[in-house]
């Protein structure tokens, strides 16, 4: 640490030289990340409640009231009137917060031990943070024909020491949406708390059949739901850290809650103590500035721009893993190796990821990412198709 204060354009020049070294999502050429810029009216908010501490609400009564609208919101569109829950800082605490109340509440009431999740081989890899941390045994079940979770493998590894299951509405990797109604009916029938991730789908998925695209249900309209994630920080345009945890009534936070004596709250269920209340002020003003209205569009305009690219990527002879639900493509040349293929396209600065199951190309089309860049990118793979 410098002994003497630098001034502040001294400290300036410095840190806009390592923001320099920054990808920026307005170049277009991130093509792989499922978040992207906030709304400017997310980011006003969110400075306007820099300081404010969601971990000590008493001392923030009208941050909390904040929290509590944007709880609300988030509910209207997830068939739920009064859900409880959190805006917290993202999937990972937000699935980590459901497994540990489905692991304590079935500890309390079934005696479980040595507890066991079921997830899909294309869950997000914060279930098995989650596993570690809450010492659980990680269950991963094989894929469908159409890369959603296989429930008739859910059905045989049910034993007396599962403690929740998950189901996925927009997987990271492929954007496929499990059978929830299934899974919820497996869940029921054994009295086991199901959890549905959906971190990416669910700022899409309600609005996109509000628009009469088929998509199937995943929220508390169906009966063996008992918590969902969902990130306003990707599809939502809340800036990072913008996530919620939401759960269909208060027992599901009391079988997690700690006391928390010196607070003026005296009990708290979150993973993080000391809680930023910008996101959940950013959240609030991004949808109430967008409405039902803004946030159809914008999926609609996501979901457009998906089958642009979709469609151009087939004919140029390309092969797509699945036909998209959500704005996420993936794909691979049918005579190139991934890895290859990936090595490409970063040489000429896209900023691509990659599946792992199965192995390929993914594209996730971002608020940031226009038409023009498509064209761009389109022409590029065009390029590398002509020269094998």
């Amino acid at each position: 640490m410098n002994e003497k204060p630098k001034s502040h354009d001294d400290i300036f020049n410095q840190l806009d030289k390592f923001q320099a070294m920054d990808c920026k999502y307005s170049d277009g050429r991130i093509l792989g990340s499922m978040c992207t810029e906030a709304h400017p009216i997310a980011k006003e908010a969110f400075f306007k409640f820099i300081d404010s501490n969601l971990g000590d609400p008493g001392l923030f009564k009208g941050t909390k009231l904040i929290e509590n609208k944007a709880l609300k919101m988030i509910g209207s569109f997830l068939s739920i009137e009064n859900p409880v829950g959190h805006i917290v800082t993202g999937g990972t605490e937000a699935n980590i917060m459901a497994i540990r109340s489905a692991r304590n509440i079935a500890r309390g009431s079934k005696g479980i031990k040595n507890g066991e999740i079921i997830v899909s081989k294309s869950a997000h890899f914060s279930f098995k943070k989650a596993a570690d941390m809450l010492n659980l045994k990680l269950i991963h079940i094989a894929l469908d024909e159409n890369y959603s979770i296989n429930t008739d493998l859910v059905k045989e590894n049910i034993n007396d020491n599962t403690v929740a299951i998950v189901g996925i509405a927009g997987t990271t990797e492929l954007g496929m949406i499990d059978s929830i109604e299934n899974l919820s009916k497996i869940a029921t029938q054994n009295d086991i708390h199901l959890h549905v991730d959906a971190a990416f789908g669910g700022f899409s998925i309600p609005f996109l059949k509000e628009k009469d695209y088929d998509l199937p249900n995943f929220d508390f309209s169906i009966e063996g739901v008992k918590s969902i994630t969902i990130d306003p920080h990707k599809m939502g345009l809340s800036p990072i850290p913008s996530g919620c945890i939401l759960f269909r009534n208060q027992s599901f936070l009391d079988a997690m809650s700690v006391d928390s004596p010196y607070l003026t709250i005296k009990n708290q269920s979150t993973i993080v103590g000391t809680r930023l209340g910008a996101s959940a002020a950013a959240t609030y003003a991004v949808m109430s500035y967008l409405g039902r209205e803004g946030y159809r569009k914008h999926a609609e305009i996501a979901l457009e721009k998906t089958h642009f690219l979709a469609e151009n990527i087939k004919k140029l002879g390309y092969d797509l893993i699945v036909e998209p639900k959500l704005n996420i493509i993936v794909f691979n040349h049918p005579n190139l190796e991934t890895g290859e293929l990936a090595r490409l396209l970063e040489d000429r600065n896209w900023k691509i990821s990659c599946s792992s199951y199965p192995k390929a190309i993914r594209i996730i089309l971002m608020n940031h990412i226009k038409k023009e860049h498509l064209i761009e990118f389109i022409n590029d793979l065009d390029e590398i198709s002509r020269s094998i």
